[in-house]
């Protein structure tokens, strides 16, 4: 079964069908045919016999007519039966539209990168190699206008760069995802929102939720916009809200003994609360219950 992150990839370029071009061409520098036109395609590429080949998704380019196919292969871990199902994708997809085909996977670390990159032996001195995007070649945004131009990438940039070891930089990264989103419908801001929390490594997601935000130097309006509501986050409702959110986001909804439990924790209560939940593999463990 396809994990949280791995269709929340997949969401970001089924929500911005032009993403995934763009990164071929302006991350990857790969060459591209003229085209006036991106959609979703089927991303089924079965051949007519029995056997079955399904990819994650399919982008279409058309200029009055398909022009190239795109097909997006998010990969978390490496998978050896990838390099028989991979080229099967091209070429199925290439005698459908009767135009090129690029395969670019979007992979979940270096190590998969690595492996996603090696050339696949079809036979007779024939190789087939994917497009890859690594998690470091993929642009940080830290500019809220230009999060504001292209929240899907904004939202890409934040899961790529999320536990990189400049936590000062994710954390900007990361505010410039969550402001993109403010003007998306609530639905993919509400996503988008919970896939950048839940990207940030331990130190960038504490820095988020107990930032000094009287000593901390931000420039975007978001973050102004945060700092002139931070003092409130130091009440313990404020607090209780976050630790909540937090605690949803990890363990799913709380029942109303934990919500009653965090209701009545004293700020210093919910401080240990949240240092138990960065590491806690239950919600007990997070909430300190035996």
């Amino acid at each position: 079964m396809p994990s949280p992150l791995h269709e929340a990839l997949l969401q970001l370029f089924r929500n911005r069908p032009e993403l995934a071009p763009e990164l071929l061409r302006d991350t990857l520098q790969a060459e591209l045919p003229v085209y006036s036109e991106v959609r979703i395609d089927s991303a089924d590429l079965s051949e007519v016999q029995p056997a079955e080949y399904r990819a994650d998704m399919v982008a279409l380019l058309l200029h009055g007519e398909p022009v190239m196919g795109i097909v997006v292969e998010v990969q978390l871990s490496a998978d050896e039966r990838k390099s028989f199902a991979w080229p099967a994708y091209v070429t199925n997809l290439r005698a459908r539209l009767r135009c090129p085909v690029y395969l670019l996977v979007i992979a979940g670390d270096e190590t998969v990168a690595r492996w996603a990159a090696r050339p696949i032996d079809l036979g007779g001195g024939c190789l087939f190699a994917p497009w890859v995007l690594r998690p470091g070649s993929v642009p940080e945004i830290t500019d809220s206008a230009r999060a504001q131009v292209d929240p899907e990438l904004a939202v890409l940039s934040a899961i790529a760069h999320g536990d990189d070891a400049d936590v000062h930089k994710v954390i900007q990264i990361a505010l410039a995802a969550c402001e993109a989103s403010r003007g998306l419908d609530d639905a993919r801001s509400k996503l988008y929102r919970d896939v950048v929390m839940m990207s940030l490594g331990t130190i960038a997601q504490q820095e988020m939720l107990f930032m000094d935000l009287d000593n901390y130097e931000y420039q975007d309006r978001f973050t102004r916009n945060v700092l002139a509501q931070g003092r409130s986050l130091g009440e313990a409702s404020g607090r209780a809200a976050l630790i909540t959110r937090q605690l949803t986001l990890r363990f799913g909804p709380l029942n109303a003994s934990a919500q009653a439990l965090i209701a009545r924790s004293s700020i210093a209560e919910l401080d240990s609360i949240a240092e138990r939940l960065l590491s806690a593999s239950t919600l007990e463990e997070a909430l300190g219950s035996h």
